[in-house]
């Protein structure tokens, strides 16, 4: 019968707090196991991130230059012509979105892959080699606006 006077944890389950600043013997005397001096041994005394000590930061010393119009960039799938063998007839935005290759309206074939069938593909944008590869295949190339 265990009584109220004979409990006590579970072994292992409890550690002895650390004393800190007791003495050079306990291993944590001096600085309290804190490091050296200044700013990061006090409480609080985290240095933000890119913080160089007052000297201009390197991320506002370097140039700034160009644009890029992200609220109104025109964005394209990207289709590959390895893809595009699996397909047969006529390939369209709405024939590659049925067929899950694509989620959005507009499409950019590329010369990845190989094409050995005469597809007719329209698309909004091709590569040089997509098109050299789709015409060679005995294909047509639409481009849509």
């Amino acid at each position: 019968m265990s009584l109220l006077s004979n409990l006590s944890p579970a072994a292992g389950s409890t550690h002895y707090r650390k004393r800190v600043g007791r003495g050079i013997g306990s291993g944590l005397g001096g600085w309290s196991g804190k490091g050296g001096k200044g700013q990061t041994q006090r409480s609080g005394g985290s240095i933000r991130r890119g913080f160089e000590g007052g000297q201009t930061p390197l991320h506002r010393r370097l140039p700034k230059f160009g644009f890029t119009n992200v609220a109104f960039a025109t964005k394209h799938e990207i289709v590959n012509l390895g893809q595009l063998e699996k397909l047969s007839g006529e390939v369209s935005p709405e024939t590659l979105k049925a067929a899950g290759l694509i989620h959005g309206t507009r499409v950019k074939v590329l010369g990845q892959g190989e094409i050995k069938k005469a597809l007719t593909v329209k698309a909004h944008m091709f590569s040089e080699s997509a098109k050299k590869a789709i015409e060679a295949a005995g294909g047509k190339i639409e481009i849509l606006k």
